[in-house]
């Protein structure tokens, strides 16, 4: 005869989290009490009571100064609410996994927006996610319970819905539920939420019950988790379910060749050891007959204590080994993982990921599933290593080694400038990149790739070596030639682009307007004379530009980039007509008269004959260069682009009126004398 024990057997991870943080309350000698009990089973509830740990129902029991465990179930909101109230102090053992749900519905749900949920209505877990919704809830725990609300409620088939399940729900009838709902409910947004641990545990009790003749379930009778298991198991063979170890003396076990055994996740170690033991006593009174090991499950033989026991569950837990975890915590210098066995695992951070960038507190959350590969375990601390970026290589490897050879493009992060190129990680593979392949032009910069993200294709792979090298360059003329020709097919003078200054030389600058270049030429940069485009323009600078000419023959384009608008001459003309008086600053002298700034851009000439009402030499004797003075436009020639200006014309009107004034002055006083002496 054979008795195999499941592997995941025993405390789930939320359940034991729950239970180690009740113990160290107690070993601190804090009082505390279990809001409800904390698991179904009598054993360990009675000794946290021993030590002081003590069970209550309602929030108000708590007393002054004591500390309220609030157990993996967890509790509506509500119950928090009452607790704050009441001063206590909160030690949340809620398990991750329902803590997730309660965000799920809280987040989601709505006064308009209901929320189904797959579950016994009765259980505290059903209860405290209920307690988080913000709508209307409706709970089934078949198909048929669910059948019955969508044909009472018949407005839920068109309305937007939540449905979520119980961590401990049957999958099979999960799954038979969902794609009820998915037919008749359009708009309902579903959410898996039964519990990883269960499902590993639910299927693997499934296939074990397959393959014994009897199967044993321990746990208590009131724990939905046992329940599940147990009528997941009796559809395949005969199934017991029992609490404590002198009730298998009740079943009669000759004339079967299998036994398997599976335990809730409410029940402890030392209950499966006494169990496991007691069967294999029974088994060797009752039917005389030997206990065999099995060597792909954890056997139980009459040589063997529980320790071995548990060591054999585990050997198949090899390095290498890939297994699925479930994110539990995350602290600086690692990630706590569920992998469904009773070894707590762990990811250090340097074997999360071969992307030095890569944050696994931002990119992860609590519940989130990553695949992982198992590195060491060991089994005096009850601990595996495990490693992602190990389990992401070897997965990218083989992605590489098909895209060399069907020519897919790839992309990746560039990680590292190495001697001759770089290194580009992929998804947790490293592909080497010449430095002659891994930029447009080879005077662009390797460090200026560093942390980017890049497309590549991979040309060349060593298999036994695990080496592939790539070309980034392939993909850069690919894209530039399918952009090139998408442009040529439908430019035109006068489109705009928004472009980015690739290189400038002496008469004018190359702007990538999309895949293509053109040319700004130094004439066209500026409506001011420049010397040099850098006077402009800078590389990497994002400019607006328009086509001004194509030769789609020789694949040219001129591009233009100063605007009509800012034209000095249309600005002149709309502002400055003839006789404008203007301040204007002297920026140059000739023997014939000086220059002065007008605006800019536009210089007017002030001749020498203009400068003064008298005769001067040279412009210098009244002049200097960077004066400011007053001038009058005399004259326009926008065909010739010549300004002409005069000092002279604003003082001779100004001597005239000083001259019309004094002769009126002189006429006043004769009229007066003439008139002293008529009268005299």
């Amino acid at each position: 005869m054979r008795i195999t024990l499941a592997k995941t057997a025993g405390f789930c991870f939320g359940v034991d989290r729950a239970v180690n943080m009740a113990y160290e309350l107690a070993e601190k000698e804090c009082p505390a009490a279990t809001l409800g009990l904390l698991i179904h089973n009598t054993r360990v509830t009675t000794e946290l009571e021993e030590m002081g740990v003590r069970t209550i129902d309602l929030p108000e029991q708590a007393k002054e100064g004591e500390t309220v465990i609030i157990r993996a179930h967890g509790v509506s909101k509500k119950i928090y609410e009452q607790l704050e109230k009441s001063g206590a102090q909160i030690c949340d053992a809620t398990c991750p996994f329902v803590k997730k749900i309660h965000n799920i519905v809280y987040e989601n749900s709505a006064a308009d927006v209901p929320v189904l949920i797959a579950g016994d209505p009765n259980h505290p877990e059903v209860m405290g996610i209920t307690g988080h919704c913000n709508g209307d809830v409706f709970v089934f725990n078949s198909s048929e319970e669910l059948e019955k609300i969508l044909s009472e409620n018949r407005e839920l088939c068109k309305k937007r819905i939540i449905v979520v399940s119980q961590t401990t729900f049957s999958q099979n009838v999960w799954k038979i539920c969902k794609e009820k709902i998915k037919i008749d409910c359009t708009n309902a947004k579903i959410f898996d939420t039964i519990c990883f641990a269960t499902r590993k545990r639910q299927d693997e009790a499934e296939e074990l019950s397959k393959k014994s003749d009897l199967m044993i379930i321990i746990g208590g009778r009131h724990s939905s988790n046992t329940v599940k298991l147990k009528s997941v198991c009796e559809k395949n063979c005969e199934t017991y379910l029992v609490e404590r170890a002198d009730e298998l003396r009740t079943i009669n076990f000759s004339n079967h060749a299998g036994i398997g055994v599976t335990a809730g996740a409410s029940t402890p170690s030392a209950l499966i050891k006494e169990v496991l033991l007691e069967m294999s006593e029974i088994v060797k009174e009752t039917t005389n007959m030997q206990v065999e090991e099995v060597p792909s499950e954890a056997a139980i033989t009459d040589e063997m204590n529980f320790s071995e026991a548990l060591e054999a569950s585990l050997n198949a837990m090899s390095t290498d080994q890939k297994v699925k975890g479930v994110v539990m915590g995350i602290t600086p210098t690692e990630i706590q993982v569920d992998i469904g066995r009773k070894h707590a695992g762990f990811v250090p951070m340097d074997e999360y990921s071969a992307d030095p960038t890569a944050n696994a507190a931002k990119e992860l959350k609590i519940g989130d599933e990553i695949d992982l590969i198992i590195m060491k375990t060991n089994d005096a601390e009850g601990t595996v290593m495990l490693s992602k970026k190990r389990f992401d290589a070897q997965k990218s490897w083989v992605d590489i080694i098909d895209a060399a050879e069907d020519g897919r493009i790839l992309e990746g992060t560039v990680a590292e400038v190495v001697k001759g190129g770089i290194r580009v990680v992929s998804n947790g593979a490293r592909v080497f990149i010449p430095a002659s392949l891994a930029t447009e032009r080879r005077d662009e910069a390797l460090e200026d790739l560093l942390k980017k993200n890049v497309q590549f294709r991979v040309i060349e792979v060593d298999k036994q070596r695990r080496r592939a090298v790539g070309s980034i360059r392939a993909i850069i003329k690919e894209q530039k030639k399918a952009a090139s020709e998408a442009f040529w097919a439908q430019a035109a003078e006068g489109q705009q682009y928004h472009g980015v200054v690739k290189s400038m030389t002496n008469y004018g600058a190359f702007v990538d307007i999309g895949g293509v270049d053109g040319m700004v030429h130094i004439s066209e940069m500026s409506w001011k004379r420049i010397k040099n485009p850098s006077e402009v323009f800078e590389i990497g600078q994002e400019v607006d530009v328009y086509i001004k000419s194509l030769d789609a023959e020789n694949k040219k384009i001129s591009l233009g980039y100063r605007k009509d608008e800012d034209n000095p001459w249309a600005i002149l003309k709309n502002n400055y007509p003839e006789g404008t008086v203007v301040e204007a600053e002297i920026v140059g002298m000739t023997t014939f008269g000086a220059f002065a700034r007008v605006i800019p851009g536009i210089d007017g000439l002030i001749h020498i004959s203009q400068i003064a009402d008298r005769h001067i030499s040279k412009p210098q004797d009244v002049l200097k260069v960077g004066e400011t003075v007053t001038a009058k436009i005399t004259a326009i020639d926008y065909d010739k682009k010549r300004v002409s200006l005069s000092i002279r014309a604003l003082i001779e009107p100004a001597e005239e009126a000083a001259e019309e004034a004094v002769e009126e002055v002189a006429e006043e006083a004769a009229e007066e004398v003439a008139a002293e002496e008529a009268a005299e």
